[in-house]
């Protein structure tokens, strides 16, 4: 705990009083905001994680059913059928407010037809394939956004955490030593006034 240095008067002790009252209203709005980041923290984590079991869970079915697809013909023609992709995709990005976190949200518009091939010599798991990845990309992105959150969220905290922390350990404490010392060097200075005074008024009346 460190004083800070300041000249000891009236002055200055008012001024430390109101940062002081300051600190101690910035700290608990502080740690308000980090109690509430960490409970939408742990609520979107929870989501993110339900969302991620799921994507790997559908992701695992889609690899499954373009592998046996693969198995039905050969690569040759594989090539040939994916050379030209039948779909493309626009992304936007929007950004929304979450407890003081902008966190982004993706939009994405899929056009055309991402079977774009012959089907005489194409497997018919492949086209089932296609349409498997073509819906999970909306969900990707989902998990994208969420987990994009989450990290801004886990950042967000350890800022406020450092700044909470900055007042409770060091900037208040410092204020009060500095109040103590100041109030205790005036304290002195009245005693020391009075006393003079004291002897004074014995010199007169003597």
């Amino acid at each position: 705990m460190a004083r800070i240095n300041v000249n000891p008067n009236r002055m200055e002790l008012s001024k430390l009083k109101k940062r002081l009252t300051t600190a101690v209203r910035g700290h608990k709005l502080l740690k308000d905001k980090q109690d509430a980041l960490i409970k939408a923290f742990l609520e979107k984590a929870r989501a993110g994680k339900e969302l991620r079991e799921k994507v790997e869970k559908e992701l695992a079915e889609c690899y499954g059913t373009f592998v046996l697809s693969r198995a039905q013909t050969t690569p040759e023609v594989l090539e040939q059928a994916l050379m030209f992709p039948g779909a493309s995709c626009s992304l936007s990005v929007k950004w929304r407010n979450v407890m003081s976190v902008m966190v982004p949200e993706y939009d994405v518009e899929q056009e055309g037809n991402p079977v774009n091939y012959g089907f005489v010599s194409v497997p018919v798991l492949l086209d089932t394939a296609l349409e498997q990845f073509s819906k999970l990309i909306l969900r990707l992105l989902e998990m994208a956004a969420e987990e994009k959150a989450i990290r801004m969220m886990a950042g967000e905290i350890e800022r406020t955490r450092r700044r909470v922390n900055a007042l409770e350990y060091v900037m208040i404490p410092n204020y009060k030593e500095t109040i103590r010392y100041i109030s205790m060097k005036l304290d002195e200075q009245e005693r020391s006034t009075l006393s003079r005074l004291m002897k004074i008024k014995e010199i007169v009346s003597a």
